[in-house]
């Protein structure tokens, strides 16, 4: 089902594995999909650790699932999403879910409601959270990162800048390379903009969000490996030129 097409979303939350800071730009995110009508978060909510939770379950109509730690060494928590997930699944409630985890044990589950054609965001820290996890999900996007641009957003006017080329690595210098070569080009070398970054995104988990850019023509502009170019109705197009 694609993805503009979605209605109905479930956002399931592993509160032991992210954080409350993560819930304003994820549901900004999901925004995307479609109305994020059922959102529930997972933990042993008595632990001291998961006190923050409190305030923001109430402020964002989150509903918390309380799971006590019945057996040491056991996750409670995993099962009870997991066991969620699959019946809204079947109950065909929701077209798509967010799943906030750094957790590489939801990859089994984001692997299943993918075969049913659903769309699944996976919010988690790109540095703890496995590349299994990551590749499973239609997207994957740095929770830290929408936090510190939700936060930028926020702070007093100043000059502009673009994030720094360091941030650009030579793995998504590939990544695009081999979706512009992919894509449909004119004589000149040049392929729709969006064409190119939906065939990315087919390929890997691929977000601009992640590399500190809001929108796919940022990216491309702060690139020095390919040229952007805008035509009629201001549609960007893109060329590799190295």
């Amino acid at each position: 089902m694609p993805e503009q097409d979605l209605q109905n979303i479930a956002l399931l939350i592993d509160a032991d594995n992210t954080t409350p800071k993560g819930i304003d730009p994820v549901l900004t995110v999901m925004a995307e999909l479609g109305q994020v009508n059922i959102k529930r978060a997972y933990g042993n909510f008595a632990k001291n650790n998961l006190a923050n939770w409190d305030k923001i379950t109430h402020k964002y109509g989150i509903r918390p699932q309380q799971q006590f730690d019945l057996t040491a060494g056991k996750n409670a928590t995993d099962m009870a999403m997991t066991i969620d997930a699959i019946d809204l699944l079947y109950q065909g409630k929701v077209d798509g879910f967010g799943i906030m985890s750094s957790d590489s044990d939801f990859t089994p589950l984001v692997t299943r409601l993918r075969q049913d054609g659903l769309v699944v965001y996976g919010f988690g820290s790109t540095k703890k959270t496995p590349a299994a996890f990551k590749s499973a999900c239609t997207r994957f996007i740095d929770i830290d990162a929408l936090i510190k641009g939700a936060s930028d957003d926020r702070e007093p006017a100043r000059s502009e800048t673009i994030p720094g080329k360091s941030e650009i690595d030579e793995e998504l210098v590939e990544l695009l390379g081999t979706a512009w070569k992919a894509a449909k080009r004119d004589d000149n070398g040049f392929a729709s903009l969006s064409e190119v970054g939906n065939i990315a995104g087919n390929r890997s988990s691929f977000d601009v969000r992640n590399y500190g850019f809001k929108r796919l023509t940022d990216l491309f502009d702060a690139m020095d490996q390919f040229q952007l170019e805008r035509r009629e109705n201001n549609t960007p197009y893109v060329k590799r030129l190295r």
